[in-house]
Protein backbone atom coordinates (compact mmCIF):
# COMPACT_ATOMS: atom_id res chain seq x y z
CA UNK A 1 0.00 0.00 0.00
CA UNK A 2 1.33 3.42 -1.35
CA UNK A 3 2.59 5.73 2.47
CA UNK A 4 3.82 8.77 2.20
CA UNK A 5 6.79 10.64 4.49
CA UNK A 6 9.03 13.03 2.20
CA UNK A 7 9.05 14.10 -1.39
CA UNK A 8 12.77 12.35 -1.54
CA UNK A 9 11.84 8.93 -0.01
CA UNK A 10 8.82 8.69 -2.64
CA UNK A 11 11.02 9.60 -5.33
CA UNK A 12 13.21 6.80 -4.03
CA UNK A 13 10.16 4.28 -4.16
CA UNK A 14 9.42 5.70 -7.78
CA UNK A 15 12.93 5.11 -8.85
CA UNK A 16 13.03 1.25 -7.39
CA UNK A 17 9.77 0.28 -8.48
CA UNK A 18 7.74 0.25 -5.31
CA UNK A 19 5.25 2.66 -6.20
CA UNK A 20 3.82 5.04 -8.94
CA UNK A 21 3.12 8.07 -9.77
CA UNK A 22 -0.84 6.78 -10.60
CA UNK A 23 -0.82 4.16 -7.31
CA UNK A 24 -0.29 7.77 -5.55
CA UNK A 25 -3.01 9.69 -7.08
CA UNK A 26 -5.73 6.62 -6.71
CA UNK A 27 -4.80 6.31 -3.08
CA UNK A 28 -5.06 10.85 -2.30
CA UNK A 29 -8.10 10.26 -4.72
CA UNK A 30 -9.54 7.47 -2.13
CA UNK A 31 -8.76 9.08 1.11
CA UNK A 32 -10.53 12.74 -0.38
CA UNK A 33 -13.32 10.80 -0.96
CA UNK A 34 -13.63 8.90 2.61
CA UNK A 35 -13.27 12.47 4.03
CA UNK A 36 -15.20 14.80 2.06
CA UNK A 37 -16.98 15.70 5.19
CA UNK A 38 -14.03 17.82 6.17
CA UNK A 39 -14.80 20.05 3.07
CA UNK A 40 -11.17 21.14 1.97
CA UNK A 41 -11.19 20.73 -1.36
CA UNK A 42 -13.83 22.74 -3.48
CA UNK A 43 -13.26 20.35 -6.53
CA UNK A 44 -11.37 17.34 -7.63
CA UNK A 45 -9.41 16.98 -11.05
CA UNK A 46 -9.75 13.39 -10.46
CA UNK A 47 -9.55 12.49 -14.18
CA UNK A 48 -6.57 15.07 -15.16
CA UNK A 49 -4.41 13.92 -12.54
CA UNK A 50 -4.67 10.47 -13.10
CA UNK A 51 -3.81 11.31 -16.76
CA UNK A 52 -1.26 13.02 -15.82
CA UNK A 53 0.67 10.28 -13.34
CA UNK A 54 -0.11 8.02 -15.74
CA UNK A 55 1.95 10.10 -18.50
CA UNK A 56 4.84 10.88 -16.07
CA UNK A 57 4.98 6.82 -14.98
CA UNK A 58 5.51 6.50 -19.08
CA UNK A 59 8.45 8.83 -19.28
CA UNK A 60 10.32 7.98 -16.18
CA UNK A 61 13.15 5.91 -16.85
CA UNK A 62 14.83 3.70 -13.79
CA UNK A 63 17.99 5.83 -14.33
CA UNK A 64 17.12 9.13 -15.46
CA UNK A 65 17.01 11.69 -12.92
CA UNK A 66 14.13 13.27 -11.58
CA UNK A 67 12.64 16.51 -11.67
CA UNK A 68 12.07 18.24 -8.53
CA UNK A 69 8.62 17.35 -7.96
CA UNK A 70 8.27 14.54 -10.17
CA UNK A 71 4.62 13.13 -9.55
CA UNK A 72 4.39 15.43 -6.42
CA UNK A 73 0.72 16.11 -5.54
CA UNK A 74 -0.26 19.14 -5.08
CA UNK A 75 -3.83 20.98 -3.65
CA UNK A 76 -4.36 24.38 -4.72
CA UNK A 77 -6.16 27.34 -2.44
CA UNK A 78 -9.24 28.65 -4.15
CA UNK A 79 -7.30 31.90 -4.95
CA UNK A 80 -4.64 30.61 -7.25
CA UNK A 81 -5.34 30.70 -10.81
CA UNK A 82 -4.74 27.78 -12.80
CA UNK A 83 -6.38 27.82 -16.58
CA UNK A 84 -9.55 25.94 -17.46
CA UNK A 85 -10.21 25.54 -14.33
CA UNK A 86 -12.85 26.75 -11.76
CA UNK A 87 -11.40 29.85 -9.40
CA UNK A 88 -13.78 31.34 -7.33
CA UNK A 89 -11.97 32.91 -4.53
CA UNK A 90 -14.79 30.28 -2.02
CA UNK A 91 -17.07 33.19 -2.86
CA UNK A 92 -20.40 33.74 -4.86
CA UNK A 93 -19.42 36.44 -6.51
CA UNK A 94 -17.23 34.59 -8.62
CA UNK A 95 -18.79 30.95 -8.65
CA UNK A 96 -18.95 30.47 -12.21
CA UNK A 97 -15.59 32.02 -13.15
CA UNK A 98 -13.04 29.99 -15.11
CA UNK A 99 -9.12 30.95 -14.80
CA UNK A 100 -8.11 32.18 -18.54
CA UNK A 101 -4.46 31.87 -17.20
CA UNK A 102 -1.91 29.73 -15.34
CA UNK A 103 -0.32 31.68 -12.23
CA UNK A 104 3.39 31.33 -12.23
CA UNK A 105 3.61 29.21 -9.29
CA UNK A 106 0.78 26.68 -11.32
CA UNK A 107 3.27 26.87 -14.43
CA UNK A 108 6.72 26.68 -11.91
CA UNK A 109 4.52 23.76 -10.69
CA UNK A 110 3.96 21.89 -13.50
CA UNK A 111 7.34 22.14 -15.16
CA UNK A 112 8.84 20.62 -12.20
CA UNK A 113 6.75 17.70 -12.68
CA UNK A 114 3.97 18.41 -10.32
CA UNK A 115 0.52 17.05 -10.22
CA UNK A 116 -2.30 19.47 -9.60
CA UNK A 117 -5.27 17.08 -7.45
CA UNK A 118 -7.70 19.65 -7.29
CA UNK A 119 -8.93 23.48 -5.39
CA UNK A 120 -8.93 24.06 -2.18
CA UNK A 121 -11.61 25.92 0.48
CA UNK A 122 -10.64 28.83 2.45
CA UNK A 123 -12.05 31.50 4.04
CA UNK A 124 -13.95 34.21 1.33
CA UNK A 125 -11.46 36.06 -0.71
CA UNK A 126 -8.86 34.90 1.76
CA UNK A 127 -10.37 37.15 4.69
CA UNK A 128 -10.86 35.26 7.87
CA UNK A 129 -8.60 33.14 10.62
CA UNK A 130 -11.40 30.34 11.43
CA UNK A 131 -12.57 29.40 7.23
CA UNK A 132 -15.86 29.64 8.81
CA UNK A 133 -16.54 32.63 5.61
CA UNK A 134 -16.54 30.58 3.12
CA UNK A 135 -19.53 30.25 0.85
CA UNK A 136 -19.59 26.85 0.38
CA UNK A 137 -19.27 25.99 3.97
CA UNK A 138 -16.99 25.70 6.69
CA UNK A 139 -13.79 23.79 6.90
CA UNK A 140 -13.39 21.20 9.70
CA UNK A 141 -10.62 20.51 11.82
CA UNK A 142 -9.73 16.33 10.64
CA UNK A 143 -7.99 16.18 14.60
CA UNK A 144 -10.89 17.33 15.94
CA UNK A 145 -13.81 17.97 13.61
CA UNK A 146 -15.78 20.55 16.02
CA UNK A 147 -12.85 22.90 15.86
CA UNK A 148 -11.85 24.95 13.26
CA UNK A 149 -8.89 24.54 10.88
CA UNK A 150 -7.48 28.28 11.27
CA UNK A 151 -7.95 30.59 8.54
CA UNK A 152 -7.67 31.98 5.67
CA UNK A 153 -6.34 28.58 3.92
CA UNK A 154 -8.04 25.86 6.43
CA UNK A 155 -8.43 23.63 3.27
CA UNK A 156 -5.00 23.80 2.44
CA UNK A 157 -4.01 23.19 5.90
CA UNK A 158 -6.11 19.96 6.42
CA UNK A 159 -5.83 18.46 3.13
CA UNK A 160 -1.96 18.23 4.13
CA UNK A 161 -3.10 16.87 7.94
CA UNK A 162 -5.33 14.51 6.62
CA UNK A 163 -3.40 12.93 3.80
CA UNK A 164 -5.16 14.23 0.97
CA UNK A 165 -2.26 15.30 -0.86
CA UNK A 166 1.40 15.68 -0.55
CA UNK A 167 1.91 19.63 -0.75
CA UNK A 168 -0.45 22.40 -0.61
CA UNK A 169 -0.09 26.09 -2.02
CA UNK A 170 -2.27 29.23 0.26
CA UNK A 171 -1.46 32.54 0.64
CA UNK A 172 -0.54 34.09 3.72
CA UNK A 173 -1.94 38.15 4.09
CA UNK A 174 -1.85 38.05 7.92
CA UNK A 175 -1.11 34.84 9.06
CA UNK A 176 -3.00 33.05 6.56
CA UNK A 177 -0.72 29.70 6.16
CA UNK A 178 1.24 30.00 9.51
CA UNK A 179 -1.98 30.18 11.61
CA UNK A 180 -4.19 27.20 10.02
CA UNK A 181 -0.40 25.35 10.20
CA UNK A 182 -0.44 25.89 13.72
CA UNK A 183 -4.02 25.20 14.13
CA UNK A 184 -4.07 21.60 12.31
CA UNK A 185 -0.25 20.83 13.46
CA UNK A 186 1.78 20.74 9.94
CA UNK A 187 4.05 23.23 8.55
CA UNK A 188 3.51 26.62 7.10
CA UNK A 189 5.76 28.67 5.44
CA UNK A 190 5.23 32.43 4.15
CA UNK A 191 8.51 33.58 2.35
CA UNK A 192 9.63 37.33 1.73
CA UNK A 193 6.93 39.56 0.51
CA UNK A 194 8.35 39.11 -3.33
CA UNK A 195 10.44 35.80 -2.95
CA UNK A 196 7.53 34.11 -5.00
CA UNK A 197 5.44 35.86 -7.92
CA UNK A 198 2.08 36.95 -7.02
CA UNK A 199 0.85 36.68 -10.65
CA UNK A 200 -2.09 35.14 -11.10
CA UNK A 201 -3.10 35.19 -7.30
CA UNK A 202 -6.63 37.03 -6.59
CA UNK A 203 -5.64 40.28 -4.76
CA UNK A 204 -6.90 40.73 -0.73
CA UNK A 205 -4.20 43.69 0.12
CA UNK A 206 -1.08 43.72 -2.69
CA UNK A 207 1.19 45.16 -0.66
CA UNK A 208 0.87 42.06 1.94
CA UNK A 209 -0.15 39.16 0.26
CA UNK A 210 2.26 36.40 -0.57
CA UNK A 211 1.91 32.83 -1.47
CA UNK A 212 2.63 30.22 0.87
CA UNK A 213 3.29 26.36 1.08
CA UNK A 214 1.75 23.61 3.36
CA UNK A 215 3.84 20.13 3.77
CA UNK A 216 4.92 17.78 6.55
CA UNK A 217 8.55 18.69 6.70
CA UNK A 218 10.88 21.67 6.62
CA UNK A 219 12.67 19.33 3.86
CA UNK A 220 9.85 19.01 1.48
CA UNK A 221 8.56 23.04 2.65
CA UNK A 222 12.24 23.82 1.56
CA UNK A 223 12.10 21.94 -2.04
CA UNK A 224 9.19 23.45 -2.73
CA UNK A 225 9.83 27.07 -1.99
CA UNK A 226 13.31 26.49 -4.47
CA UNK A 227 10.84 25.18 -7.36
CA UNK A 228 7.89 28.10 -7.52
CA UNK A 229 10.34 30.96 -6.33
CA UNK A 230 12.27 33.65 -8.22
CA UNK A 231 12.13 36.63 -10.99
CA UNK A 232 8.70 36.71 -12.77
CA UNK A 233 8.28 39.19 -16.06
CA UNK A 234 4.59 39.45 -15.05
CA UNK A 235 5.52 40.93 -11.55
CA UNK A 236 7.26 44.10 -11.24
CA UNK A 237 7.42 43.51 -7.11
CA UNK A 238 8.88 39.91 -7.14
CA UNK A 239 12.47 40.08 -6.15
CA UNK A 240 15.39 39.39 -9.11
CA UNK A 241 17.55 37.70 -6.19
CA UNK A 242 19.05 34.84 -6.95
CA UNK A 243 17.13 31.57 -5.28
CA UNK A 244 19.91 29.29 -3.30
CA UNK A 245 19.54 25.70 -3.46
CA UNK A 246 17.75 25.34 -0.16
CA UNK A 247 17.21 21.68 -0.28
CA UNK A 248 20.44 20.72 -0.69
CA UNK A 249 21.74 23.09 2.27
CA UNK A 250 19.42 22.41 4.95
CA UNK A 251 22.39 21.14 6.99
CA UNK A 252 23.88 23.99 9.34
CA UNK A 253 25.87 21.28 11.64
CA UNK A 254 26.91 22.77 14.95
CA UNK A 255 26.00 26.80 14.35
CA UNK A 256 24.71 28.12 17.33
CA UNK A 257 21.99 31.01 16.93
CA UNK A 258 20.99 34.51 18.26
CA UNK A 259 17.47 33.96 18.83
CA UNK A 260 15.39 37.10 20.07
CA UNK A 261 11.95 37.02 21.58
CA UNK A 262 9.77 39.63 22.30
CA UNK A 263 8.68 39.53 25.94
CA UNK A 264 5.29 41.80 25.31
CA UNK A 265 4.57 38.87 23.10
CA UNK A 266 4.80 35.56 26.15
CA UNK A 267 3.46 38.29 28.83
CA UNK A 268 0.64 39.32 27.30
CA UNK A 269 -2.23 38.25 28.59
CA UNK A 270 -4.53 36.91 25.37
CA UNK A 271 -1.87 33.81 25.68
CA UNK A 272 -2.52 30.85 26.64
CA UNK A 273 -1.23 29.64 29.94
CA UNK A 274 0.21 26.04 28.29
CA UNK A 275 1.14 27.87 24.95
CA UNK A 276 3.67 30.25 26.62
CA UNK A 277 4.81 27.43 29.34
CA UNK A 278 5.24 25.04 26.46
CA UNK A 279 7.29 27.97 24.86
CA UNK A 280 9.01 29.26 27.91
CA UNK A 281 9.91 25.56 28.21
CA UNK A 282 11.63 25.56 24.86
CA UNK A 283 13.65 28.70 24.86
CA UNK A 284 15.10 27.00 28.46
CA UNK A 285 16.12 24.14 26.03
CA UNK A 286 17.73 26.20 23.37
CA UNK A 287 19.56 27.87 25.98
CA UNK A 288 20.79 24.49 27.28
CA UNK A 289 22.21 23.94 23.88
CA UNK A 290 24.11 26.52 23.65
CA UNK A 291 22.05 28.99 21.41
CA UNK A 292 21.58 32.54 22.61
CA UNK A 293 18.01 33.39 23.75
CA UNK A 294 17.18 36.81 24.84
CA UNK A 295 13.84 38.79 25.34
CA UNK A 296 13.45 42.00 23.78
CA UNK A 297 11.48 44.73 24.29
CA UNK A 298 8.86 46.09 21.50
CA UNK A 299 6.59 48.16 22.44
CA UNK A 300 4.90 48.36 19.19
CA UNK A 301 3.31 45.30 19.81
CA UNK A 302 0.20 46.60 20.71
CA UNK A 303 -0.36 48.68 17.32
CA UNK A 304 0.47 46.17 15.13
CA UNK A 305 -3.28 44.38 14.43
CA UNK A 306 -4.90 47.81 14.27
CA UNK A 307 -1.94 48.82 11.90
CA UNK A 308 -2.59 45.44 10.12
CA UNK A 309 -6.70 45.77 9.25
CA UNK A 310 -6.64 49.57 8.47
CA UNK A 311 -3.96 49.09 5.87
CA UNK A 312 -5.31 45.50 4.64
CA UNK A 313 -9.12 46.84 4.45
CA UNK A 314 -8.04 50.25 2.50
CA UNK A 315 -6.07 47.59 -0.27
CA UNK A 316 -9.12 45.21 -0.61
CA UNK A 317 -11.52 48.09 -0.85
CA UNK A 318 -9.46 49.15 -3.93
CA UNK A 319 -8.79 45.30 -5.45
CA UNK A 320 -12.36 44.46 -4.82
CA UNK A 321 -13.92 47.42 -6.64
CA UNK A 322 -13.51 45.66 -9.81
CA UNK A 323 -15.82 42.93 -8.82
CA UNK A 324 -18.89 44.96 -10.27
CA UNK A 325 -21.35 42.48 -11.70
CA UNK A 326 -20.96 43.98 -14.93
CA UNK A 327 -17.46 42.65 -16.27
CA UNK A 328 -17.66 39.30 -14.92
CA UNK A 329 -19.17 37.11 -11.50
CA UNK A 330 -22.39 37.50 -10.19
CA UNK A 331 -24.50 39.62 -11.22
CA UNK A 332 -27.64 40.68 -9.80
CA UNK A 333 -31.57 40.72 -11.40
CA UNK A 334 -32.99 44.07 -10.81
CA UNK A 335 -36.09 45.57 -12.09
CA UNK A 336 -35.26 48.98 -13.04
CA UNK A 337 -32.03 48.42 -14.93
CA UNK A 338 -30.10 51.10 -12.83
CA UNK A 339 -26.71 50.70 -12.74
CA UNK A 340 -25.90 51.85 -9.40
CA UNK A 341 -29.04 49.56 -8.55
CA UNK A 342 -27.08 46.88 -10.35
CA UNK A 343 -23.96 47.67 -8.22
CA UNK A 344 -25.52 47.68 -4.65
CA UNK A 345 -26.94 44.48 -5.19
CA UNK A 346 -25.00 42.60 -7.20
CA UNK A 347 -22.16 43.17 -4.26
CA UNK A 348 -24.42 42.34 -1.48
CA UNK A 349 -25.80 39.58 -2.47
CA UNK A 350 -22.22 38.40 -4.23
CA UNK A 351 -19.92 39.00 -1.39
CA UNK A 352 -20.42 37.67 2.32
CA UNK A 353 -20.56 39.39 5.46
CA UNK A 354 -16.86 39.39 6.01
CA UNK A 355 -15.79 40.77 2.67
CA UNK A 356 -18.30 43.24 3.20
CA UNK A 357 -17.61 44.40 6.37
CA UNK A 358 -13.69 44.71 5.77
CA UNK A 359 -14.45 46.59 2.20
CA UNK A 360 -16.46 49.35 3.92
CA UNK A 361 -13.78 49.61 6.56
CA UNK A 362 -11.01 49.91 4.18
CA UNK A 363 -13.31 52.52 2.48
CA UNK A 364 -14.09 54.33 5.78
CA UNK A 365 -10.24 55.05 6.12
CA UNK A 366 -9.70 56.15 2.78
CA UNK A 367 -12.64 58.90 2.97
CA UNK A 368 -11.59 61.94 2.56
CA UNK A 369 -12.32 63.47 6.21
CA UNK A 370 -10.20 60.08 7.82
CA UNK A 371 -7.45 59.49 5.56
CA UNK A 372 -4.63 60.95 7.21
CA UNK A 373 -6.01 59.92 10.81
CA UNK A 374 -6.03 56.30 9.30
CA UNK A 375 -4.35 55.49 6.65
CA UNK A 376 -1.35 58.00 6.69
CA UNK A 377 -1.15 57.26 10.40
CA UNK A 378 -1.15 53.49 9.98
CA UNK A 379 1.52 53.98 7.32
CA UNK A 380 3.98 55.72 9.36
CA UNK A 381 3.67 52.42 12.28
CA UNK A 382 4.34 50.45 9.27
CA UNK A 383 7.37 51.84 8.42
CA UNK A 384 8.25 52.22 12.45
CA UNK A 385 7.83 48.24 12.45
CA UNK A 386 10.11 47.90 9.68
CA UNK A 387 12.84 50.16 11.01
CA UNK A 388 12.54 48.72 14.79
CA UNK A 389 12.75 45.18 12.60
CA UNK A 390 16.12 46.28 10.88
CA UNK A 391 17.46 46.58 14.46
CA UNK A 392 16.80 43.81 15.96
CA UNK A 393 18.12 41.54 13.37
CA UNK A 394 21.48 43.39 13.49
CA UNK A 395 21.71 41.75 16.93
CA UNK A 396 20.05 38.42 15.88
CA UNK A 397 19.68 35.87 13.51
CA UNK A 398 15.37 34.89 14.41
CA UNK A 399 12.45 35.92 16.46
CA UNK A 400 10.61 33.36 17.87
CA UNK A 401 6.94 33.95 19.01
CA UNK A 402 3.89 32.26 19.93
CA UNK A 403 2.30 31.76 16.24
CA UNK A 404 -1.24 31.69 17.71
CA UNK A 405 -2.79 32.65 20.84
CA UNK A 406 -4.75 29.88 21.57
CA UNK A 407 -5.04 26.58 20.05
CA UNK A 408 -7.81 25.96 17.44
CA UNK A 409 -11.15 26.87 19.14
CA UNK A 410 -14.85 25.47 18.40
CA UNK A 411 -16.57 25.85 15.46
CA UNK A 412 -18.81 29.32 16.16
CA UNK A 413 -17.29 30.25 19.13
CA UNK A 414 -15.41 33.35 17.89
CA UNK A 415 -18.39 34.00 14.88
CA UNK A 416 -20.02 36.19 16.75
CA UNK A 417 -17.29 38.70 18.00
CA UNK A 418 -15.17 40.26 14.65
CA UNK A 419 -13.08 42.15 16.88
CA UNK A 420 -11.98 38.53 18.67
CA UNK A 421 -11.55 36.88 15.73
CA UNK A 422 -8.98 39.59 14.44
CA UNK A 423 -6.73 39.41 17.78
CA UNK A 424 -6.20 35.92 16.42
CA UNK A 425 -3.95 37.71 14.52
CA UNK A 426 -1.41 39.18 16.73
CA UNK A 427 1.32 37.13 16.71
CA UNK A 428 1.04 36.18 12.52
CA UNK A 429 0.63 40.00 10.49
CA UNK A 430 3.80 41.03 12.08
CA UNK A 431 5.68 39.73 9.96
CA UNK A 432 3.61 40.99 6.70
CA UNK A 433 3.42 44.51 7.72
CA UNK A 434 7.23 44.10 7.69
CA UNK A 435 7.69 41.82 4.58
CA UNK A 436 9.98 38.93 6.87
CA UNK A 437 9.69 35.43 5.82
CA UNK A 438 8.11 33.52 8.88
CA UNK A 439 7.25 29.45 9.50
CA UNK A 440 4.90 27.92 12.06
CA UNK A 441 6.65 24.35 12.62
CA UNK A 442 4.37 21.72 15.14
CA UNK A 443 6.26 21.57 17.96
CA UNK A 444 3.87 21.07 21.12
CA UNK A 445 0.34 19.28 21.87
CA UNK A 446 -1.47 21.29 24.51
CA UNK A 447 -3.72 19.70 27.35
CA UNK A 448 -6.63 19.46 25.20
CA UNK A 449 -4.87 17.46 22.57
CA UNK A 450 -4.65 19.39 19.98
CA UNK A 451 -1.23 21.33 18.64
CA UNK A 452 0.26 24.02 18.93
CA UNK A 453 3.61 25.37 17.05
CA UNK A 454 6.44 28.17 17.23
CA UNK A 455 6.91 30.70 14.96
CA UNK A 456 10.32 31.73 13.68
CA UNK A 457 11.06 34.79 11.51
CA UNK A 458 14.67 35.91 10.26
CA UNK A 459 15.25 39.22 8.12
CA UNK A 460 14.52 40.11 4.55
CA UNK A 461 15.50 36.98 1.85
CA UNK A 462 17.09 34.86 4.38
CA UNK A 463 14.54 31.86 4.40
CA UNK A 464 17.62 29.60 4.02
CA UNK A 465 18.70 29.99 7.86
CA UNK A 466 14.52 29.96 8.57
CA UNK A 467 14.39 26.25 7.16
CA UNK A 468 17.92 25.87 8.87
CA UNK A 469 16.65 26.68 12.31
CA UNK A 470 12.88 25.46 11.62
CA UNK A 471 14.50 21.97 10.99
CA UNK A 472 16.60 21.70 13.66
CA UNK A 473 14.04 23.06 16.12
CA UNK A 474 12.21 20.06 15.24
CA UNK A 475 15.01 17.81 15.75
CA UNK A 476 15.55 18.74 19.48
CA UNK A 477 11.50 19.01 19.78
CA UNK A 478 11.78 15.72 18.87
Amino acid sequence: MFRYSTIKDYHTALQNGQTTCVEAVRCYLETIRAKQHLNAFLEVYETEALEQASALDLRRNANDELSLLHGVVVGLKDVISYKGHHLSAASQILGNFTAVYNATVVDKLLAAGAIIIGRQNCDEFAMGSSNENSAFGTVKNSLDETRVPGGSSGGSAVSIKAGMCMISLGSDTGGSVRQPADFCGVVGVKPTYGRISRYGLIAYASSFDQIGIFTNSVEDAALVLEVISGPDDFDSTVSQQEIPAYSKELEAPGKKYRIAYFKESLENPALDPAIRAGIEAFIEKLTGLGHEVKSVDFELLEHVVPTYYVLTTAEASSNLSRFDGVKFGYRAEIADGDLTELYKASRSQGFGKEVQRRIMLGTFVLSAGYFDAYFTKAQQVRQLLCNRTKEIFTDFDAIISPTVPSPAFKIGEKSSDPVEMFLADIYTVFANLVGIPGISIPLFKHPNGMPFGLQVMTSHFNELPLLRLSKEFMLIAD
